[in-house]
């Protein structure tokens, strides 16, 4: 069963990058200090927070510099089964 897209991949990366730069601003972190503890760089950040393109890596480093780590390391850690299938599948 096919299930419907409600957004772009462009929307939800950019949906994550505004979410991002949301706890950067809570936090007090400017783009240029985000840049300097991360070591990615200022290019990379604005380019992010504006657009949601960005690197894997890049994203990590962000996420380690904020101390959200945990965040991508639980991601699709928990992905409920669609069908009895993918269960069995997941066994082989």
């Amino acid at each position: 069963m096919e299930q419907l897209v409600w957004e772009t991949a462009e929307e939800l990366d950019q949906k994550l990058a505004q979410r991002v730069r949301k706890i950067r601003k809570r936090r007090s972190i400017s783009q240029m200090k985000l840049a300097s503890v991360s070591g990615v760089s200022y290019g990379s950040i604005k380019r992010f927070e504006t657009t949601g393109q960005i690197s894997l890596i890049s994203l990590t480093k962000i996420a380690m510099a904020l101390d959200i780590a945990d965040e991508l390391r639980n991601i699709f850690t928990q992905v409920p089964y669609r069908n009895i299938q993918e269960v069995i599948n997941e066994r082989n």
